[in-house]
């Protein structure tokens, strides 16, 4: 027997473009009348934040969900690491140092996504945060697979647009980084931290913190640049003040190539006889 369910209320496409066409009067040109879901400045007001909130974290689960995709590899690092061919552009001499790890982030999403088209693309599916530096290099070596790739980008106060090698059908544009950062974590796997800035830090410290408080299963936390993080972060200081427990330093690991963290995930995600 048929299913009508669908069939019992008029299409939301239809009645918008029906409201579209109408007579052009003074009653049907005020903001009044427009349809309250094809309304921009109404669902861009203050009270109906609530309602934004629930579509960016609706619109790309649904998609995510039509893909197929079920697991992700979260790769975050800074946006201003060149390529190693452009290192003699880098605004400093650290920055041009830290060009290599453009290299093993893309070297490893191309690992990555070689391992998720054995899934068809279901699963260890890399996503990034679609903008230039080391999310470019993510996507870059995804697409260096043949694979696709995950972009979640954000609107900044700077024109910007996503980096050329995400998958069209799976970049995102965020107004809210809360719930960014939620899509970033709802699927991973792994989460893989190259050097980065504020933005980085942000990321890596709430994932961490997750896992730490148990709101989030333990996965491999992969810091790629042992040097740059110590340098950064002194992690023993934290333990040895008190403010954080001992075996919070366990719950990340250093690493230095993309090989290294492919035997980490691997040996992690093993099945046990």
């Amino acid at each position: 027997m048929k299913d009508d369910r669908r069939s019992q209320f008029r299409d939301a496409h239809s009645d918008r473009f029906t409201a579209e066409n109408v007579p052009d009067t003074p009653q049907t040109r005020a903001p009044a009348y427009r349809l309250a879901f094809a309304d921009e400045d109404f669902l861009c007001r203050d009270e109906l934040r609530p309602v934004r909130l629930q579509l960016e974290l609706l619109k790309p689960e649904m998609i995510l969900n039509e893909r197929g995709i079920e697991s992700t590899v979260v790769l975050f690092g800074g946006a201003r690491i060149p390529e190693p061919s452009q290192k003699d552009k880098a605004r400093t001499k650290t920055l041009a140092d830290l060009s290599r790890f453009y290299d093993e982030a893309r070297v490893f999403a191309r690992l990555m996504t070689e391992k998720s088209m054995q899934s068809y693309g279901r699963e260890y599916v890399v996503a990034t945060g679609g903008g230039p530096g080391v999310m470019e290099a993510g996507n870059r070596g995804a697409d260096d697979a043949g694979g696709n790739s995950i972009g979640l980008n954000i609107v900044l106060p700077h024109e910007q647009a996503p980096n050329e090698y995400v998958t069209p059908g799976l970049c995102f544009n965020f107004h809210y980084f809360a719930i960014r950062k939620m899509h970033f974590l709802m699927r991973a796997k792994a989460i893989c931290c190259f050097p980065g800035g504020f933005g980085t830090l942000d990321e890596l410290f709430e994932a961490l913190t997750l896992i730490q408080t148990d709101r989030m299963n333990r996965v491999p936390f992969l810091m790629f640049g042992e040097e740059f993080w110590r340098g950064i972060i002194n992690w023993d200081a934290l333990s040895e003040a008190g403010t954080i427990s001992p075996e919070d330093l366990d719950l990340f690991q250093f690493v230095e190539s993309a090989d290294e963290a492919v035997s980490i995930i691997d040996e992690w995600y093993k099945p046990v006889d």
